[in-house]
């Protein structure tokens, strides 16, 4: 084993329990620890060449590279790729300043369009003056080498991109390909055929922030159109891949056992479970 990814949360940008919200799943995760659940956010390792990533920056962030390190001690942090400027995927930036971690030149990945947001907005444009951060460009579509053992392919998809453009990433290792997607719009609206696209991975995480359309009383859903969880699974269902439904919201019944959750194993499909680790090579 030379390149391992770890699942290191499966909630949507709030977590789970969600400030100010005693809904069933909240309230069950305020009474119990065992219950929470952290931003969703993935880990990269590299042993060979003794290095870590994470996927996104979740106001988890001190939880989550805290569990990256136990995982690998010997692998420091050498960079953060960013997927986009919502808060529970950038967020977590704030802990890499001078009042916090005060990191020297930490490599951050981000498209164009988000770097420049984060240059030119404090307080993140601080991070930038002060060197606690170094901004790396990624181009969709174009492969970027994080070491000689580990590369990642960023992929446009649709969403709210009130801030940035938004990214999934196709993590390369030596043998083996794992697509992460935490957000998107719909799958209609991507480029790509969601069913032949994740058949040719070995494992796919994929956002399932709903399970159903009216799980948020009095608000829209169009105004936050994610796919749900039931769609994903009836397009997904057979398909030659090791799927994990990752990003639900704080309402979303699969985040406890039930009739929700055997629906979806019986169609070969489970939700992301934190610590959850994947040998790529």
């Amino acid at each position: 084993m030379s390149v391992e990814a770890v699942l290191l949360g499966i909630a949507q940008d709030a977590g789970v329990p969600q400030v100010g919200c005693y809904c069933a799943n909240c309230s069950r995760a305020w009474a119990d620890p065992d219950s929470r659940q952290f931003v969703a956010c993935l880990g990269l390792v590299d042993h060979t060449n003794r290095q870590s990533w994470l996927i996104d920056a979740t106001p988890d962030f001190r939880e989550q590279l805290h569990a990256l390190h136990n995982l690998a001690p010997d692998c420091a942090l050498a960079g953060i790729v960013l997927t986009h400027a919502h808060t529970g995927h950038y967020a977590g930036l704030i802990h890499l300043g001078r009042e916090a971690m005060n990191a020297r030149g930490l490599p951050v990945y981000a498209t164009p369009c988000l770097a420049n947001f984060l240059h030119d907005n404090a307080p993140w444009s601080q991070l930038v003056a002060l060197r606690n951060i170094e901004l790396r460009l990624l181009t969709p579509g174009t492969d970027t080498q994080l070491s000689s053992d580990l590369h990642l392919t960023p992929v446009l998809v649709p969403h709210r991109d009130e801030l940035s453009d938004t990214l999934a990433l196709i993590v390369h290792g030596p043998a083996r390909r794992l697509f992460y997607c935490p957000d998107i719009d719909v799958w209609d609206r991507w480029d790509h055929n969601l069913r032949d696209f994740v058949a040719g991975m070995d494992v796919a995480l994929l956002d399932a922030t709903f399970f159903s359309a009216d799980e948020l009383a009095g608000r829209d859903s169009s105004e936050i159109p994610h796919p749900l969880a039931t769609y994903t699974a009836e397009q997904l269902a057979g398909v030659d891949c090791d799927l994990r439904l990752i990003h639900l919201n704080h309402t979303n019944p699969l985040l406890a056992p039930g009739p929700e959750r055997d629906w979806l194993a019986a169609r070969g499909i489970s939700v992301g479970t934190f610590g959850e680790r994947w040998v790529l090579g």
